[in-house]
């Protein structure tokens, strides 16, 4: 841990009520204001993962985990999209705070050899304590202010305050009077939890694939047979079309008034589907369900032969 910064005293007295609104001073050199920036932090759910890992796995006595935030900002940036992140060991006494700077480089090296377009955007920490922001965030911040230009702050509620993981995010700005750094300002900005279609996947399994509710964290999720998924995502897309046919009947029968907007998605819906004769579409569609069927096959034999080859190893 090589990177060591201390607290400094809150001097003087500051009154900002005709400044700011919502406005709390947290402690010897931090101020965190509610709102007042327009950017937008977009997180996608492997990161939430990730750190929510990071704090199970933390040290015995440890209060709060922080890290590296990886991801891409918008040309003019006012969007930063957080795509993934990774730990970052820190000590915290007293008025002392200590950051791994040689393994955050090394980290993100590592990270920067498999994908250049990810940057370090800012960094995260949980809760302390139950605060969101604490003196030594002010420190800490100022390290990564050192990594990316404008780093953002995200904070996860591991306190699970009315029963919910919260997510919020901070820009930090400094507050100067007679030419001196009083404190660090932190304004809250907007945070949507968004997803790429393999991470919806996953999700959607993890929610649907268990057997009885979570009541422990060694909770799995079963994945069904290929086939079964099959059916399954059959089942459902001919429940959708039928549900619009009937809503179609109805408002061309006048039992149900006609939806201007509903009538422009399922219209959108049917341009989108190519035309095709449905000769042409069986034939495709068992192609590809042959295929699918070959490449089960090919996996369950292939794990056979690597089952037979360890037991014969073994025995030898």
């Amino acid at each position: 841990l090589d990177h060591t910064a201390r607290h400094g005293p809150f001097r003087g007295n500051l009154s900002l009520s005709s400044l700011f609104t919502m406005a709390t001073v947290s402690g010897g050199d931090t101020l965190f204001i509610a709102e007042g920036s327009s950017k937008l932090v977009k997180v996608h759910p492997s990161v939430l993962f990730s750190i929510l890992d990071h704090f199970i796995r933390r040290p015995e006595g440890q209060k709060r985990v922080i890290g590296t935030l990886l991801g891409v900002t918008s040309d003019d940036g006012s969007t930063i999209e957080v795509v993934n992140c990774f730990a970052v060991p820190h000590s915290e006494k007293q008025e002392e705070v200590a950051v791994g700077q040689t393994f955050n480089r090394t980290m993100y090296n590592l990270h920067s050899a498999v994908n250049k377009k990810e940057q370090i955007v800012g960094w995260y920490a949980t809760s302390m304590d139950g605060s969101l922001i604490v003196d030594s965030s002010s420190l800490i911040h100022d390290f990564y202010a050192q990594e990316c230009e404008d780093p953002i702050h995200l904070v996860v509620d591991t306190a699970l305050t009315d029963s919910t993981v919260g997510v919020k995010a901070y820009v930090s700005t400094p507050l100067v009077i007679a030419d001196e750094d009083f404190a660090n300002m932190f304004h809250q900005v907007k945070v949507e939890m968004v997803s790429s279609e393999p991470e919806r996947i996953c999700i959607d399994r993890m929610l649907k694939g268990q057997d009885a509710p979570f009541t422990s964290s060694e909770a799995l999720s079963s994945l069904g047979h290929e086939l079964q998924s099959l059916e399954g995502s059959m089942q459902r897309l001919l429940g959708m079309i039928e549900g619009a046919s009937d809503y179609v009947d109805k408002v061309v029968s006048g039992e149900e008034k006609a939806d201007n907007e509903t009538g422009r998605r399922i219209a959108d819906t049917l341009a989108s589907v190519p035309r095709i004769r449905p000769e042409v579409f069986d034939k495709i569609f068992n192609d590809n369900l042959q295929d699918l069927l070959m490449v089960s096959y090919l996996s369950s034999l292939t794990k056979s032969q690597l089952a037979i080859a360890e037991r014969l190893n073994a025995a030898m």
